[in-house]
């Protein structure tokens, strides 16, 4: 018999395992659909084996709060009309909108050394997930009002944003923070629990707001898309953590 060991690290083997794992429960719990499943795979084998799988555990937590989110009195959004498609299972544009930031620093991170590979990662998911639970909590609260003007909008609006939408993007962001310290000794970063967990929650937050803005001003004129708004909003999150890495740390 063939020992796996002999040819893949310890590391390698957690990633592999971990992309499996997600998969399954993916389509068991209808989080994904197929298209879905074949671009998690591919974000979790990049972001896994070529960064961290310490990353991916990081992508697993947004996957799975955020699908809750998208769930969380769904048919009070669909009487809406303002519920995700596709009885909230999120297809291949979601995830590489929310994952394609952090596969773009694996990437990267396969080609060189760097101090801030991490930061980035986990503030790009910081983004994704603060934003989604800013939509999906926030889009049933009556009291939204465009980022730009601060006039009243229907809930659910691009660019609105609310008082609950608000504290539950920060919640997103927090999440995001606590796991970034929790996983960083695992990872092996050098970075201080407190400025890693300092720079995760404001820099996911910020982004949240970078998504409202680039929603009202780019997406409402038909310019660009949900997906390209949510991809651009991470892909800031990673230029605020590389700021934060070289000029601020």
């Amino acid at each position: 018999m063939v020992d796996a060991a002999t040819y893949f690290s310890d590391d390698q083997m957690i990633s592999i395992v971990l992309v499996a794992t997600l998969l399954l429960v993916s389509k068991v719990r209808d989080m994904l659909d197929s298209s879905g499943l074949l671009a998690a795979m591919v974000v979790g084998i990049t972001v896994s084996l070529l960064g961290h799988w310490t990353w991916l555990v990081i992508l697993v937590v947004f996957l799975f709060v955020g699908s809750m989110a998208t769930k969380w009195r769904f048919e009070e959004k669909r009487a809406l009309a303002i519920q995700e498609s596709n009885e909230g299972a999120r297809g291949w544009r979601n995830v590489m909108a929310n994952g394609a930031a952090a596969s773009l620093v694996a990437i990267m991170s396969w080609f060189g050394e760097g101090d801030w590979y991490y930061l980035a990662v986990t503030c790009s998911v910081s983004v994704a997930l603060s934003d989604t639970l800013a939509s999906e909590i926030g889009s049933l609260d009556l009291r939204t009002r465009s980022i730009i003007t601060l006039e009243a909008v229907p809930p659910g609006t691009n660019g609105g944003m609310s008082p609950t939408g608000t504290v539950a993007a920060l919640l997103g962001a927090l999440i995001i923070a606590g796991g970034a310290v929790l996983l960083a000794p695992v990872f092996g970063e050098s970075m201080s629990a407190t400025s890693i967990f300092v720079t995760v929650t404001i820099v996911g937050w910020l982004g949240c707001q970078v998504d409202s803005v680039l929603g009202e001003l780019l997406e409402n004129k038909g310019y660009i898309g949900k997906h390209t708004v949510n991809f651009l909003a991470t892909l800031s999150g990673v230029a605020m953590a590389v700021v934060v890495a070289f000029r601020i740390l």
